[in-house]
């Protein structure tokens, strides 16, 4: 296997946490294939989460109506992003996978790491509005969450009291992600590591090695492809593409399922 270039974006408060854990498990497993591995671990940088006007090196545009993705555009074409946003960026740009490592909070992520994508997902660098989803700028990358939940997983299927798990993805792993072009991996859950047993800990953290060993061969996600899509005034899915899947049991995807039941585990497995 080629060496590749892997970014862990670690978003934990705890180095006694599990994801602590998870996290020192990715480095080690990878370093040992030969991978480069970077780490931003961001309460440590103590990254600031808020996209604000500082972000940008000297005056922006328009004060009294800043409008943060425009103005950071702008600030990136003349190299007068904030250093934080710069270095990271950079890290990005080096890297073929990326992979997020965080505890899911209010069923999505840690505000610290919400903030580094909104700052470092820079409109320009990872996405424009005609370079987005399948052509977004990061194309050719690949990026995975990683994460633990407080709930178990049977509270996270179709029937269960959280609601379906692929509901609660597809905001991140489409409208994040894949928007931004990346092939994205299925994402790895600890389902309620807290309160196990020391024993049960080291079984999933086992799962996990054994999964990185592989984890750059891994097949991405499907998601529908930007030409499959209307791109005029109404961005719909085009009606040739939707006669394909008129006879189809399921829809095609979470969020295009054409008014069908959801395709089963369509953000959880290839």
């Amino acid at each position: 296997m080629a060496t590749k270039n892997v970014l862990i974006v670690y978003a934990h408060q705890s180095a006694g946490s599990f994801n602590a854990a998870a996290k020192d498990v990715a480095v080690k497993t990878l370093e040992a294939q030969s991978h480069k591995v970077v780490l931003s671990d961001l309460y440590v940088m103590k990254f600031k989460a808020p996209a604000t006007v500082e972000d940008i090196i000297g005056k922006p545009q328009n004060s009294d109506h800043f409008q943060y993705d425009d103005e950071t555009m702008v600030a990136l074409q003349a190299n007068r992003l904030s250093a934080d946003i710069v270095e990271e960026q950079r890290k990005l740009t080096e890297a073929d996978l990326i992979i997020f490592q965080f505890p899911m909070y209010w069923f999505s992520l840690p505000a610290i790491l919400k903030g580094w994508i909104d700052r470092v997902f820079t409109q320009g660098f990872a996405f424009t509005d005609k370079q987005r989803y399948s052509n977004g700028l990061l194309k050719g990358k690949k990026a995975m969450l990683s994460f633990t939940t407080g709930s178990n997983e049977t509270m996270f299927n179709p029937n269960g009291i959280n609601g379906d798990m692929n509901v609660t993805l597809w905001p991140i792993q489409n409208g994040i992600l894949h928007y931004c072009g990346f092939q994205v991996l299925a994402p790895h859950i600890f389902w309620a590591p807290r309160g196990t047993t020391l024993e049960d800990r080291k079984v999933k953290l086992d799962v996990w090695q054994k999964r990185l060993e592989g984890l750059l061969e891994e097949k991405p996600l499907t998601f529908a492809a930007l030409e499959c899509f209307d791109l005029g005034a109404t961005f719909q899915l085009k009606q040739a593409e939707q006669d394909k899947w008129a006879e189809e049991k399921f829809g095609l995807t979470v969020g295009q399922h054409l008014g069908k039941p959801l395709p089963p585990n369509n953000q959880l497995k290839i």
